[in-house]
């Protein structure tokens, strides 16, 4: 589901018209998409966590960078973006032997959307596409609140506790096999 499509052709630089029932996760292939995956990141880490803006984007966000961004929406609305890049900056633990590590980024759900399965369906699609462009592991950094919920999704926390944008982090990562 990381590629579903009703709309297609090139954006023009403004926010394309999303139908009233388009639902589900999307690599954000427009600017309009992109723009609406900011939104709900603009939402949750900047106005809800206080995230400083300057922090909260960067270079990865550029138009084209080396970064795949993702947008959920539920009839129409933005309420869920991610995004997955290149992590060949990323130390981890000893042993893993994985040649190929993808890093999984501004994962984001609506105040009010939380708890209905999107972050679920997010993480889904953000792994579903980094098995399709050929990544073996998946890296992350969590806020420890979250913790809990990526290890359902087989993540392994390593490391100590450290604070990024002034929120308690925890380094993660998973191995990611051919099926699901």
């Amino acid at each position: 589901m990381t590629s579903e499509r009703t709309e297609d052709g090139p954006s023009s630089g403004s926010r394309e018209t999303v139908t009233a029932d388009r639902t589900g996760v999307f690599v954000a292939d427009t600017d309009g998409e992109r723009d609406d995956a900011f939104t709900v990141r603009q939402s949750v880490f900047v106005d809800e966590q206080g995230v400083d803006q300057d922090l909260e984007y960067d270079e990865y966000d550029d138009p084209g960078a080396d970064a795949t961004h993702f947008v959920a929406y539920a009839a129409g609305d933005p309420i869920g973006a991610a995004r997955l890049r290149s992590a060949g900056d990323v130390d981890l633990p000893s042993g893993s032997g994985d040649r190929s590590v993808g890093k999984v980024e501004r994962v984001a759900v609506a105040a009010d959307r939380r708890g209905n399965g999107w972050g679920r369906r997010l993480m889904d699609a953000v792994e579903a596409h980094a098995r399709e462009v050929g990544f073996d592991r998946l890296t992350l950094h969590a806020q420890t609140h979250v913790r809990g919920f990526y290890e359902r999704f087989e993540y392994e926390a390593h490391g100590e506790e450290f604070e990024e944008a002034g929120i308690p982090h925890v380094a993660m990562d998973k191995a990611l096999g051919g099926g699901g």
